[in-house]
């Protein structure tokens, strides 16, 4: 593809509200990690205190840390994947769909494996 035609389909592309999102969570994790593979304890805390506000209570002393990330499968001492990331946003969305949702009796029928 030349330069032109790239910017071009840049250009022309529309991109969904989902498709932006989703490019949103890996782009915030690779910025958050410093563009590698993965991230420590403390990266991960500072990316939640900027972009997940909702649970940055949780993560700020050592207990809710350990337990967070005993959730999304990370081992003690172990860096965090985006793989392990995508376990807390699968949470997060289940609980703020829930929680968004209570009023109407709308229950999430997800199943994930």
């Amino acid at each position: 593809m030349t330069w032109m035609t790239e910017n071009l389909h840049r250009h022309t592309c529309k991109y969904s509200e989902l498709e932006l999102a989703l490019n949103t969570l890996v782009t915030e994790f690779h910025k958050a990690a410093d563009n590698g593979p993965t991230m420590n304890t403390t990266q991960f805390q500072t990316m939640i205190s900027n972009q997940m506000p909702a649970i940055t209570k949780t993560v700020e002393n050592e207990e809710g840390l350990g337990k967070v990330l005993e959730q999304m499968g990370v081992q003690s001492g172990q860096s965090i994947s985006f793989e392990n990331f995508w376990k807390l946003i699968n949470n997060q969305a289940l609980q703020l769909f829930g929680t968004m949702h209570k009023e109407k009796g709308t229950k999430c029928t997800c199943l994930l494996q």
